[in-house]
């Protein structure tokens, strides 16, 4: 399983892929650039923000929700 950090917090629901928890990241605006092929790879998420495998499945906070804008 995989899911978003903050930090050291989970803060997103837990993927079976990496791929599910990019994909959400980008359907909640949490990701605003995504590179292409042929574009040197940079950062994707905020600083701050990651993605990691979790072993255990813990439910984020029920009134959390990802930021629909960075600042």
């Amino acid at each position: 399983m995989y899911a978003l950090f903050e930090g050291n917090k989970q803060i997103g629901n837990p993927f079976s892929t990496e791929k599910e928890v990019w994909e959400a990241a980008l359907i909640e605006g949490l990701v605003t650039d995504v590179p292409v092929a042929d574009e040197e790879g940079g950062r994707i998420l905020p600083d701050g923000y990651h993605v990691e495998r979790v072993d255990e499945v813990c439910e984020p906070r029920p009134e959390w929700k990802l930021p629909r804008e960075i600042s």
